[in-house]
């Protein structure tokens, strides 16, 4: 049972994605100070075998207090027409199948979209694939929860993901009523829309089991000069402590509302801190994260 204890209700941590190579990505930065890490995977698990991923893993935490927040697969699992579908869906039973060996209870991903149609379109295949796969989970104790990452689409047109918009969770939701379904959100996918992510957040807090610690930057001169569809880029993905988010007031929603589980930086993404400066950028954002949510933790007086 996670405790305001040493900050263990709301860990700061970060992707590990490395496929076969995760347990040593996690070994290496393991000092830098992450206390969780999403195991994540681009919509195959590309040959990884979770039962020994998760001993190896195991052992590299063992004595540290990190722990495993959840397990990811990236892809579309809804539509055959998607060249990796049926690696996809595989991937996403397996993680519900093994998210238990890693001391995890939260396996993440798209929702997947029939390719190309209204999001409205892909419900039908929505119910009845999440309502197979929430049902697994759920009987293996673990929840499921979708990233609303766009990936270049729209309500109207995609590739891998209808779980974009508040409008789309309600019909998500209605489809599939299970308790173990919900949300891995970050402010940022707001940002990009131009949604305000505090109102969403108090009214969704609820629904989301995982967040994402990735910011964006608004170049409002830029939006107003060349418009939403211009020419020139008018917003960035940041690493949190870089953009525009006020991540003290995200986490004292998510402490006031009694919410427990990881933000897991998702780095990668940051214009300026990548490459080289990869990993100063993410860990500035895991020390900046750990102030927002308070700083050192101090033990009350007796």
């Amino acid at each position: 049972m996670a405790t305001r204890v040493g900050h263990q209700d709301i860990r700061i941590g970060t992707l590990a994605g490395k496929g076969v190579k995760t347990p040593e990505y996690i070994k290496e930065i393991l000092p830098h100070g992450f206390e969780s890490f999403q195991i994540n995977f681009w919509q195959t698990l590309g040959g990884a075998n979770l039962k020994a991923m998760a001993k190896q893993v195991n052992t590299i935490l063992e004595g540290s207090g990190a722990v495993v927040s959840s397990l990811g697969i990236f892809g579309n699992p809804l539509d055959p027409a998607s060249p990796t579908y049926t690696e996809t869906l595989k991937g996403w039973k397996e993680c519900i199948d093994n998210a238990r060996l890693f001391g995890a209870d939260l396996v993440c991903g798209f929702a997947g979209r029939v390719i190309d149609k209204p999001i409205d379109q892909s419900m039908g295949r929505f119910k009845k694939i999440f309502g197979e796969l929430a049902k697994r989970a759920a009987d293996k104790g673990v929840r499921l929860a979708f990233e609303n990452c766009d990936m270049g689409g729209n309500w109207h047109r995609g590739d891998f993901n209808i779980a974009q918009y508040p409008a789309a969770w309600e019909m998500m939701f209605n489809e599939v009523p299970a308790d173990n379904i919900g949300l891995e959100w970050e402010p940022c996918h707001q940002m990009v829309k131009l949604i305000d992510p505090l109102p969403q957040l108090r009214k969704w807090v609820r629904k989301i089991f995982h967040l994402h610690g990735k910011d964006a930057t608004i170049k409002w001169d830029v939006l107003r000069e060349y418009g939403f569809n211009g020419p020139k880029t008018w917003v960035h993905h940041r690493t949190p402590g870089f953009g525009d988010s006020d991540w003290t007031a995200i986490i004292s929603e998510l402490r006031e509302q009694g919410w427990k589980g990881s933000i897991d930086i998702e780095g990668w993404h940051d214009p300026v801190y990548n490459g080289d400066l990869e990993m100063t950028g993410q860990v500035h954002g895991l020390n900046y994260l750990k102030n927002c949510r308070g700083g050192a933790y101090v033990n009350p007086a007796e």
